[in-house]
């Protein structure tokens, strides 16, 4: 299992994707009904579907980090953890309407490099299902 470079790339997907509910992904003013308008972030605690979506996406990743048996299934969870993640950018992305005026955090760029992460280990586990079909070729 740690000898495949897909499990650095599944453990960094997981891990980035955590740090989602620490991290900022966008900052600026708020308006609020019936008070000045406040100063707000946006991280993956804003909301109870961020909450959900971020999770699954960590979670995922772990669960297909510890599938190296099952490449297949391993590729398909890769693939489906790209679409989650693109779901989490968008959500992300909805949350900002709502402000007056503001500014990308710095920090986004961690939610824009789980998909990243993933395309890696999806290749990587392409590689080694290619490994295995030429070996048994040879046999």
């Amino acid at each position: 299992m740690l000898q495949r470079i897909q499990t650095i790339w599944l453990l960094l997907a997981a891990v980035f994707s955590f740090m989602g509910f620490k991290f900022s992904f966008y900052s600026g003013t708020f308006p609020e009904t019936g008070s000045p308008e406040t100063y707000k972030n946006i991280t993956g605690i804003s909301s109870i579907l961020l909450i959900i979506v971020t999770t699954a996406v960590g979670v995922l990743a772990l669960i297909t980090l510890f599938l190296y048996k099952n490449r297949p299934l391993q590729l398909k969870l890769s693939i489906a953890g790209i679409a989650l993640q693109a779901l989490v950018l968008f959500l992300y992305y909805n949350e900002t309407s709502g402000f007056i005026k503001g500014t990308f955090s710095l920090t986004a760029i961690i939610q824009a490099l789980v998909p990243f992460f993933f395309l890696l280990a999806a290749k990587g586990i392409r590689h080694d299902e290619k490994i295995i079909k030429e070996s048994d070729r040879l046999r």
